[in-house]
């Protein structure tokens, strides 16, 4: 894609920033990628790690010469807020799907919930979901699971350092993770609700952290085009006096 001229006040990002975005609940990643496009000009614009649409939070943005960092940021250890509900299964691991296989979850208690978590905690092998962006063969894998084909994806080694249960109201347990990059909380959703024998579904999922960045620190897109919108005008204010 060719750079055409920028904005004045836009050099900054043609030159390259790292922008935190608090991605929206129903946004792509690369919704926020084309918004910030449109807003700065800047053609060379990427993300350094994917959140589902149903998830929200913190999503590191490069932009300008800084697209070569991308994958320094996509290595760092990454946390996570949300719930997992018991008691039944999806298809996708998440809401992207309707629950299913329901089970009773009246035998199932607090230390039961620890016992899980424990043991998804430290060096793990995790079979990612065959509902992601995965490529086989070239092809993303959710276009061959959609279509109803096989998909058989080999487990992969990642790091949970923390794997904490905040609260629980059953079915729905809140939890706190933080792991290394390349983990899907999707599988370890699914993964937990076959530990305690019920199923589980991730039903709601924020990223919090992304090594030293924090979604405290993020804007939201809105937040961000007005931030832009200001440095435009007060940059022709400056040209104007």
């Amino acid at each position: 894609m060719k750079q055409k001229p920028v904005h004045k006040a836009m050099q900054g990002f043609l030159d390259g920033q790292v922008v935190l975005i608090d991605k929206p609940l129903h946004w792509t990643s690369f919704d926020a990628v084309k918004k910030i496009r449109i807003l700065t000009g800047v053609s060379k614009v990427g993300h350094a790690g994917t959140l589902d649409p149903l998830a929200t939070g913190l999503l590191i943005i490069c932009t300008g010469r800084f697209t070569k960092k991308i994958n320094e940021y996509m290595g760092m250890e990454k946390e996570y807020t949300g719930t997992f509900t018991i008691g039944a299964r999806t298809p996708t691991f998440d809401l992207e799907s309707e629950p299913a296989d329901f089970k009773g979850i009246h035998h199932i208690s607090e230390s039961d919930l620890w016992q899980a978590a424990l043991s998804f905690t430290g060096e793990i092998l995790q079979t990612p979901p065959i509902h992601s962006a995965i490529k086989k063969d070239g092809k993303p894998v959710y276009l061959l699971a959609r279509k109803g084909e096989e998909v058989k994806l080999e487990p992969r080694k990642i790091n949970i350092s923390v794997f904490d249960i905040v609260k629980t109201a059953f079915p729905v347990v809140a939890f706190r993770v933080v792991c290394s990059t390349g983990t899907y909380i999707r599988s370890l959703a699914s993964d937990f609700g076959k530990a305690l024998g019920t199923g589980a579904y991730l039903s709601s999922l924020r990223r919090t952290r992304i090594g030293n960045f924090l979604v405290e620190d993020a804007l939201l897109p809105l937040q961000l085009e007005e931030k832009i919108i200001s440095l435009k005008a007060a940059s022709e204010g400056e040209a104007n006096a």
